[in-house]
């Protein structure tokens, strides 16, 4: 059965995917501090029931599981049908993986890109239609500072952020016209589950021992002491989607901040080394 439409929220409609934990329960947390509507999504709704508890008439609990074809059309119209419009597109939905890449069986690397770049692209597709018809709206995919930075035994990973920070970049400019923002969200450590026991583990191997094993122990030892607030991220994206000039690209917390602009800077450093060789492999002239 349909749901029966409310009024019109006096705040924006948020759409958050993976919102049971972490930063997706900041945002909701925060979206409904701030008087907006929140469609929660999340693979088992039961978990959001403490958050319809907030505000019943301003929370949709959505079951949404992103690795499942066409369940993000259905969640959209599920959103769509209680609140009439969508105005921040969260897309969320994620988990991380440590392993060499040779450790990383190709089942596992297609699993992470299912959910962080596939689930995040039929999310990002599903909503198209109904931002474009407005004329208006915003879609924020949380990608990491591993988007941008790769390390030993975050390969997995950073790769499936890449990709989805490149097909963003894009989409940024596909749909500015239709008045749609774009913001690619690159988080540092933030005190998130992220690396609990949801942080996949693949089998070692003796031979990434000393290259990996740092990888390994950071990731292990990092939960519940990451320096990032969650809701100030939540209240960091706002303020940036509020703002005349919103960036494609926004990384919180110093972390972030400092390994995406060294990694920036070294990529500066090897253009201009390597620049005339570059240049010289054109066709001759005469």
């Amino acid at each position: 059965m349909t749901p029966t439409p409310l009024p019109a929220p006096t705040g924006h409609v948020w759409f958050v995917t993976g919102a049971s934990t972490g930063l997706g329960r900041a945002f909701v947390e925060h979206a409904l501090e701030r008087g907006h509507a929140v469609a929660a999504t999340a693979r088992d709704p039961r978990r959001l029931a403490d958050l319809v508890a907030i505000a019943p008439d301003r929370v949709a609990a959505i079951g949404l599981d992103v690795d499942r074809p066409g369940a993000a059309d259905v969640a959209v119209a599920e959103a769509v049908a209680r609140f009439g419009r969508l105005d921040v597109v969260v897309a969320n939905a994620g988990f991380g993986s440590v392993g060499a890449v040779e450790e990383t069986s190709d089942a596992e690397l297609r699993a992470q890109f299912e959910t962080n770049f596939f689930g995040a692209a039929a999310v990002i597709r599903a909503v198209l239609p109904t931002l474009r018809a407005q004329g208006s709206g915003a879609i924020v995919a949380v990608t990491s500072m591993g988007g941008q930075v790769s390390y030993p035994g975050f390969g997995s990973y950073c790769a499936s952020k890449f990709a989805l920070e490149g097909l963003c970049e894009a989409l940024a400019g596909e749909v500015r016209g239709f008045g749609i923002k774009v913001l690619i969200l690159e988080p540092g450590a933030f005190r998130t589950a992220f690396a609990g026991p949801a942080l996949r583990h693949m089998p070692e191997m003796a031979a990434y021992g000393e290259v990996v094993g740092p990888t390994r122990a950071f990731a292990r030892g990092m939960d519940g002491t990451q320096a990032g607030d969650p809701r100030r991220a939540a209240a960091a994206v706002e303020t940036a989607l509020e703002a005349e000039r919103t960036p494609l690209r926004l990384a919180l917390g110093t972390d972030a901040i400092d390994a995406i602009r060294a990694h920036a800077e070294a990529m500066l450093a090897d253009l201009a080394a390597w620049e005339a060789l570059g240049r010289a492999t054109v066709y001759a002239v005469g």
